[in-house]
């Protein structure tokens, strides 16, 4: 579904936004004007910035040293750490000019915050928790288990995807044709050779043939296009991270427009397994069900699920990975542009947030979905996000949804039945916030 593409205006409620291209605020352009009541905010983030995964593996990919980083491979720098808490402050003073959260540190049983297992993810919950809270010594919570069925439910039995499904939706989104879609991208292919291998030195990622592939855990993959996709993210975090511009892509880049350009191919990698449906529903109905059971509590929605409920508190911090919210995306059909970014793409620490409105007057209750992320140079330069340096973000819209002095609101009910329909219950399993 369409959304209002945005960056946030000088307005007075949580997260708000006028549509980019248009001069005058989005109070002007309001079909109703409501007294809204922020009471529940759910927010799905990714971690923060990373270096590579495995280096090694893109020596191999295109045979040749790559920049070195201050930390392990895929594990949050400084950088990331503090680039985050800038984004957690921002957003703990959205909520609090609501009245969603007081001032200073948050009073019991209002915040749950809980991350994937993951060092990254940990650790950029942590960074959240420091922007939003800061001297509170507010701790995030995390599975000690590597695998966590909230967060790496693609990796589990219980949410495994049907092959010969998984692998036909693949090929319709590649429009038929794998070969003839690898032509199609043959510029950016070429674009990324130039970036990323030695004039006249084999490069091997760019030979390879492309071909559908399933792993032990179940999960499909594009072979050739994955290892294209890992070299464009990672100069997108090289930029955000900082590093100089001759180690960015190797001095093929002068600026974010020129770095996002290389991410292409990492956009069709969503584009033609992450995003296909039911990968996304086998992947996302877990954490899914979860937003939908947090956004009922209170409400006369609100249920007892037999397979375990979230923490019922007013503002829920969730910490995953871009797969996480790739497939929450695809699942509610939430699609935006952002800036440089690709369409669809996940920045570190780029956030889904949900949050709960009821208008005092009436007492009906509403939904709005944002993204909500900080530009590249935001990002790269650590500036601190305010009225005059606003984070990008995109409302989620449907028929029946209004635009609000606080945003696109959508009500209750229809978007809870929305989620409900969307979730595959066959790929659920019990679950306890640790």
């Amino acid at each position: 579904m369409n959304v209002s593409l945005s960056r946030l205006a000088r307005l007075g409620g949580p997260l708000l936004s006028v549509a980019l291209g248009l001069s005058s605020p989005l109070t002007a352009h309001a079909q109703d004007e409501g007294h809204y009541v922020l009471e529940k905010a759910v927010q799905v983030s990714r971690h923060g910035i990373r270096p590579q995964t495995d280096t090694a593996k893109l020596v191999e990919a295109t045979q040749r040293q790559w920049p070195t980083w201050l930390v392990r491979d895929g594990e949050l720098t400084g950088h990331g750490y503090l680039a985050a808490s800038l984004m957690g402050a921002w957003q703990a003073e959205q909520y609090r000019q609501a009245g969603l959260l007081p001032a200073g540190c948050p009073q019991n049983g209002t915040l749950y915050a809980v991350s994937s297992p993951k060092q990254r993810t940990r650790a950029t919950a942590a960074a959240l928790m420091d922007g939003m809270f800061p001297g509170c010594g507010e701790k995030p919570h995390a599975s000690a288990q590597s695998l966590d069925p909230l967060f790496q439910t693609d990796k589990m039995d219980f949410a495994r995807v049907d092959p010969a499904i998984a692998k036909a939706e693949i090929l319709t989104a590649l429009g038929g044709d794998l070969q003839a879609a690898k032509a199609r991208l043959q510029p950016d292919l070429d674009l990324l050779k130039a970036a990323a291998c030695v004039e006249g030195k084999p490069c091997p990622f760019y030979d390879a043939q492309w071909v559908i592939k399933q792993n032990d855990e179940g999960r499909l993959k594009i072979k050739g296009l994955d290892k294209a996709s890992s070299l464009g993210e990672t100069f997108r975090l090289q930029y955000s991270e900082g590093k100089p511009m001759r180690e960015v892509a190797f001095g093929h880049a002068a600026d974010a427009k020129q770095v996002m350009a290389l991410t292409r191919l990492h956009r069709a990698k969503y584009d033609f397994v992450n995003d296909t449906p039911h990968i996304a529903r086998r992947g996302g109905s877990q954490l899914m069900n979860q937003l939908r059971l947090a956004l009922e509590q209170g409400t006369p929605l609100e249920q007892a699920d037999p397979l375990g409920n979230p923490p019922a508190a007013p503002l829920l911090v969730i910490v995953a990975h871009d797969t996480n919210l790739s497939q929450l995306r695809t699942m509610l059909g939430f699609h935006w542009t952002l800036g440089e970014y690709q369409p669809g793409n996940i920045p570190p620490t780029g956030t889904l947030a949900f949050e709960r409105y009821r208008d005092a007057d009436s007492g009906e209750r509403f939904i709005r979905t944002t993204f909500v992320t900080q530009t590249p140079d935001q990002m790269r330069h650590l500036t601190p996000l305010n009225a005059d340096n606003p984070p990008l973000q995109a409302d989620f819209s449907l028929p029946g949804c209004k635009v609000t002095q606080v945003g696109t609101l959508c009500p209750l009910k229809d978007f809870a039945e929305r989620l409900n329909t969307a979730i595959d219950r066959t790929a659920l399993t019990a679950y306890r916030y640790p």
